[in-house]
């Protein structure tokens, strides 16, 4: 009998160990969470060599050098915009506002994304200033249902607009930790990476990871997540990723949930040379040949070129990023006009762009 307690109690001890241990690794958090509570890029992301320092005089010096003048045919005029807005009212289609604003219209629901319509891009009156304007203002956008924000950077999340937008019914879904900045909106949805929300029958949003960071003030560094939206529409698949560095990461997402129809991606602010130590290169933002990799990667059929012709970021030439992104798409398996570049202001019909009745 007293053998017999022994098993029992040996059986118990053997049991509560496996039960404690797979408690432990259901507890575990993901790789991008820290145990501070910030947030990191995926496993074999690149980094930034930390001996690097900023520094503004220089790239204020360098910035003088630019040349800011915008091509004519880069900006639509307004009586042009207004007027494409009424002809695609029933359709689906894309129209770039500028920078990573675009609106996407998918069935009965109306997207933004990073809505900035902004003068600059920073706090109060600091930041960069725009140099070209947005193609409509917060009075002339159609009715928005879906407000997606990838991330907290002032040329991304931008609080006036926030707090002018005329929408506040609309859903609105970011990343983790950013929804206290939403307080007088109706629908706020935070998301970790790989949660997926439905909108409608139709409609998916799965929110995928970026190789990128987060900072609004000096105190709360990479405190807040960040990420790409994956839109699941009809059967069609479209990736709006911005910001974005290049990473392995890419061929997971492209194994996982590719090919992709319509990828949408960065592809200015990559050089800050000679404040960095290479050119045309960075971390947290593709130059638009590394976009094109990703594209590849994510086995995308067509790709956006986006996240320039806006705001003075970095020390390319301002057109640079378009002529480098349709010269060298071939390169990377593209046809020259699957490397999609939009004048601000222009509307597209999806369906002819994704080949869909």
């Amino acid at each position: 009998m007293g053998n017999g307690k022994k098993l029992v109690n040996i059986l118990l001890i053997f049991i509560g160990i496996i039960f404690n241990d797979c408690l432990s690794i259901a507890m575990e958090k993901p790789y991008h969470h820290l145990p501070d509570g910030t947030f990191r890029n995926p496993e074999g992301s690149p980094k930034r060599d930390p001996n690097v320092k900023w520094s503004y005089k220089i790239f204020n010096q360098e910035k003088k050098k630019l040349d800011m003048t915008v091509p004519k045919e880069h900006v639509l005029e307004k009586k042009k915009v207004l007027l494409n807005l009424k002809k695609y009212k029933e359709d689906d289609y894309i129209a770039w506002i500028g920078h990573a604003t675009f609106l996407i219209k998918l069935g009965e629901t109306t997207i933004i994304t990073d809505p900035v319509f902004s003068k600059n891009a920073g706090p109060l009156i600091f930041g960069p200033d725009r140099f070209t304007e947005p193609a409509l203002t917060l009075n002339e956008i159609p009715k928005i249902d879906l407000f997606l924000l990838t991330h907290n950077h002032y040329d991304h999340q931008d609080m006036s607009t926030i707090r002018k937008f005329p929408y506040k019914d609309a859903k609105v879904l970011l990343p983790l930790k950013l929804g206290k900045y939403f307080k007088r909106y109706k629908d706020v949805n935070e998301m970790d990476w790989y949660d997926e929300i439905s909108i409608n029958d139709n409609l998916k949003i799965t929110f995928l990871p970026a190789v990128h960071w987060s900072k609004r003030s000096l105190t709360d560094t990479n405190k807040t997540l960040w990420g790409n939206f994956l839109i699941e529409y009809d059967g069609k698949k479209i990736l709006f990723g911005c910001d974005t560095g290049i990473g392995n990461i890419y061929k997971e997402i492209g194994k996982k949930y590719g090919p992709i129809d319509l990828t949408f991606i960065n592809i200015g602010a990559y050089n800050f040379y000679p404040i960095m130590p290479y050119k045309d290169k960075s971390v947290y933002h593709t130059n638009p040949e590394e976009a094109l990799e990703i594209a590849q990667n994510l086995r995308s059929k067509k790709v956006i070129g986006m996240h320039w012709g806006t705001f003075v970021l970095s020390l390319e030439p301002i057109m640079e990023p378009p002529t480098r992104f349709k010269n060298n798409a071939e390169k990377y398996g593209f046809k020259k006009e699957d490397a999609i570049i939009y004048k601000i202001g222009e509307f597209g019909s999806l369906k002819k762009l994704l080949n869909y009745n």
